[in-house]
């Protein structure tokens, strides 16, 4: 409309609206490029040690990979560790499957998915994702894309769980002043995330 409106304003001889022209007008559009919408296979409802639901995260298969949405709900503001863990078992008072003598919230889980690389070291594991963080409000929300899980990765024989962890995860990043010789193995492990907070067992949808 604009353009006709302007060529009325001339002599109309030689505008592109008076020979019957169409110009070609730029597309403003802004795209960007996104694994898709994808299928929802998987979704994990976390709760605390009290039962006390604290969230869900969600499971969508999308091209190369899988999309993971969480958002949680009353958590302490600030950011949590936030990773899938080898068991799908969110008991609350449990035994440490790989150390019997040590109990706590969430132990039942086991530690951090591997994957195929059984010698994969924090933040390496198939299961580590980037920290969670939580707003003044208690609530949080994260999209992020991962190609080292899969359906078959997260409902194997024993299943898998969505872990938040007390503290910030620092992703095994010690700078060499403070530890010149790297991170220990409680880093490697966990990246020093703290206590269980929220737990969720990840089930199959559809």
């Amino acid at each position: 409309a604009a353009a006709l409106l302007a060529a009325s304003c001339g002599t109309g001889e030689d505008s592109p609206a008076a020979q019957g022209e169409v110009t070609p007008q730029s597309d403003t559009s802004s795209e960007v490029a996104t694994p898709g919408e994808g299928e929802q296979f998987a979704v994990a409802d976390m709760v605390t040690p009290d039962g006390e639901p604290r969230g869900t995260v969600e499971f969508a298969e999308v091209d190369g990979g899988t999309r993971v949405t969480a958002t949680a709900t009353d958590l302490p503001p600030g950011f949590h560790g936030l990773h899938i863990h080898t068991a799908g078992l969110c008991e609350p008072d449990s035994e440490n499957p790989s150390d019997p003598g040590e109990r706590g919230a969430f132990l039942s889980a086991g530690g951090h998915l591997k994957g195929d690389d059984d010698e994969a070291v924090h933040p390496e594991h198939a299961g580590d994702l980037p920290p969670l963080y939580v707003a003044a409000d208690g609530t949080g929300e994260i999209v992020t894309f991962t190609d080292r899980l899969d359906r078959d990765t997260l409902l194997d024989e024993d299943g898998s769980a969505v872990m938040v962890h007390e503290k910030s995860d620092n992703l095994a990043n010690i700078p060499e002043r403070y530890a010149p010789e790297g991170p220990d193995e409680d880093t490697h492990g966990a990246g020093d995330g703290g206590s269980r907070i929220a737990c969720g067992v990840v089930t199959e949808q559809g």
